[in-house]
């Protein structure tokens, strides 16, 4: 049996390749989306069933906060459920941003359907508010080497232009060899013009992204403290890692402490998804790594984290590939062929 650390997308992972993905990999798990249908029905919003079934994927319909984060969790934990505990051992949950939620509940904290209430009016809130935005950009090159020098000088860009009046601009996520920056339009707006283009991508403005963990969010969290109740979550039931790298442990979690944490710092501070990989690797040391779906995008980051913290002597995108190559480390179940490997 084989030892993986779960790990559960966020934002900007339902793209146009996922339209249809609960159909096609969980037309069996009707009772579990039918409760989710029922609460999207209940307040109004449009079903996972009508999104998912979408006869063409829009921008403006699918990755609005109370659509992507509904479909996205739904996916993740249906995926989760998919996965073959008779050959696979999950030794510890983490997720990156809008997937702490989604780990939430894969880890056993949250019931399956307070923790779609708690994705979808979280996402809800978000979008309704849309309060800035966020760009992304590289510090790495294409073949992903450390460059902590770049990294650093970007940073301290970061800092000059928040230091201007009228300008917010802070670091959202810490994503693998990317930077997530999260400000208002003057603040984005002044970095991307700081900074030379890249691959002909970046620096890359995310539609329908709010700022999201930055302070610029102290309203969204003090309305989710508002909505959720001290005894929302209970005990994990797999050790979860944070955005901070910090391990809430079965049988041994405050949690009210963690019910603060994710309507608190998770929303309002940096998300340091690098160090929470991090950690994953040298604290459990799994066989393999599982990211669900949707999506494939953070498979490369999670390789990125891997590479940047030196697990298994890795220092660039080719001794990935070649470990990988060997002895498969990480699995996308947005892979219909690495999916095979652990459903």
């Amino acid at each position: 049996m084989k030892t993986a650390v779960v790990i559960c997308p966020g934002r900007g992972t339902y793209t146009k390749s996922e339209l249809g993905y609960l159909s096609r990999h969980h037309a069996k798990k009707t009772a579990l989306l039918r409760r989710f249908d029922a609460e999207r029905a209940r307040l109004g919003q449009e079903t996972l069933a009508e999104l998912d079934g979408a006869n063409a994927f829009s921008v403006a319909r699918h990755t609005r906060g109370d659509n992507a984060a509904a479909l996205i969790y739904a996916v993740t934990l249906a995926d989760l459920q998919s996965i073959d505990l008779q050959s696979m051992e999950i030794v510890a949950v983490t997720g990156n941003s809008m997937g702490w939620y989604s780990a939430l509940a894969c880890a056993g904290s949250l019931s399956a359907d307070h923790g779609f209430r708690l994705a979808n009016t979280m996402g809800t809130l978000l979008h309704e508010a849309m309060i800035g935005g966020q760009t992304l950009y590289p510090f790495v090159d294409e073949d992903w080497r450390p460059a902590p020098d770049r990294k650093s000088e970007l940073l301290s860009e970061v800092d000059h232009i928040a230091g201007r009046a009228d300008h917010e601009l802070s670091l959202s996520i810490d994503l693998g060899g990317m930077l997530v920056l999260a400000g208002n339009e003057a603040g984005l707006s002044a970095f991307e013009q700081s900074v030379p283009p890249l691959q002909n991508r970046f620096p890359m403005r995310l539609a329908n992204h709010a700022a999201f963990h930055s302070p610029l969010q102290a309203p969204i969290a003090a309305a989710g403290h508002s909505r959720f109740r001290g005894d929302l979550l209970g005990q994990p039931a797999l050790p979860l890692i944070d955005g901070r790298g910090v391990i809430w442990w079965p049988d041994a979690t405050d949690t009210e402490a963690l019910l603060d944490y994710t309507l608190g710092h998770q929303v309002t501070k940096p998300y340091d998804f690098t160090h929470a990989i991090a950690i994953a690797a040298h604290e459990f040391a799994p066989d393999i790594f599982i990211v669900t779906g949707p999506g494939t995008t953070l498979g490369g980051t999670v390789a990125q984290s891997l590479i940047l913290c030196g697990w298994r002597g890795m220092g660039s995108k080719a001794d990935f590939q070649s470990v990988q190559e060997r002895a498969p480390l990480l699995v996308s179940m947005g892979m219909d062929d690495q999916r095979a490997t652990v459903t």
